[in-house]
């Protein structure tokens, strides 16, 4: 019972520096409001989809408890490594991960008390399977709540983009953007919609904003997480004979409102969508 007590972490310990910083910027604004409205209940069993690299799977398994399974399902393998370092190095002893996709989840039917996502289910390649499988194996009263950014995520950048591509003439680019939106990012009423038809009554939305300010476009087009991210995705919407000079047009727009104004603002609006299962 007195285990808690026993800690014995060496702070000059390579891993233990090397697992400290465990989260990224992005994912700890969602992350935190998905906490604040997840039902903490003992005896759980629960399934965390598009962990990554083990946020917030672990935190999950953590506040639980041991009383509790929490399982985790993510296709990425080079991030399950690292969760899977993490969750040695933390003691975590409750959890199981699985490496597959959320359209096809092994676990059994209404055997799952909540579920949660941190803004992973804008990345699954069939949403309506992937909520049509949640549902399946979700217990009746069970809690699915997950956090997603919104359409109008980044509408700084987008507004300029589509500005430049009309100055072109370059509508079929504008509807590929357009697309790459909507593919990604989907309206809430129309995230809310798909929910409700798949078996879960809808309790409350709660949206929310987070921004990047930047000294200016060129620092913004340079930012390790946007190049990681967005850019490739931005890029392929033109063709590569054209990229540099489109880019260098946006850039220098961007550039200019961060003269006017002081610096460059990306926003991220996003919300917290809580279900119960019916």
């Amino acid at each position: 019972m007195n285990d808690h007590l026993i800690t014995t972490f060496d702070f000059n310990s390579d891993e233990l520096i090397e697992l400290f910083d465990e989260l990224p910027f992005w994912a700890a604004p969602f992350g935190l409001k998905l906490l604040e409205n997840v039902r903490m209940r003992k005896n759980s069993t629960v399934l965390d989809i598009g962990f990554g690299a083990g946020f917030p799977l672990t935190e999950l398994a953590m506040r639980f408890g041991k009383s509790s399974k929490v399982y985790g399902i993510d296709p990425w393998g080079a991030a399950i490594k690292r969760a899977e370092k993490k969750i040695a190095f933390y003691g975590i002893d409750n959890v199981e991960i699985i490496r597959g996709v959320a359209e096809n989840i092994p676990l059994g039917d209404r055997s799952v008390d909540l579920i949660t996502s941190n803004n992973g289910l804008n990345n699954v390649s069939d949403l309506n399977k992937t909520l049509s499988e949640c549902s399946r194996i979700m217990k009746s009263g069970g809690q699915f709540i997950q956090t997603m950014n919104l359409s109008e995520t980044m509408i700084e950048f987008y507004d300029i983009m589509e500005e430049v591509l009309k100055e072109w003439g370059m509508q079929t680019e504008i509807d590929v953007m357009r697309n790459h939106i909507y593919t990604m990012r989907k309206p809430l009423e129309e995230l809310v919609s798909l929910v409700e038809q798949n078996g879960f009554s809808v309790k409350k939305v709660i949206k929310d904003q987070f921004n990047y300010t930047f000294a200016d476009g060129s620092t913004m087009l340079q930012y390790y997480f946007i190049r990681l991210a967005f850019l490739d995705s931005w890029k392929n919407i033109v063709s590569e004979d054209k990229q540099a000079e489109i880019f260098e047009i946006i850039e220098n727009k961007m550039n200019k409102i961060a003269e006017d104004q002081g610096f460059f603002k990306l926003s991220i609006p996003f919300a917290v969508i809580d279900s119960e299962k019916i």
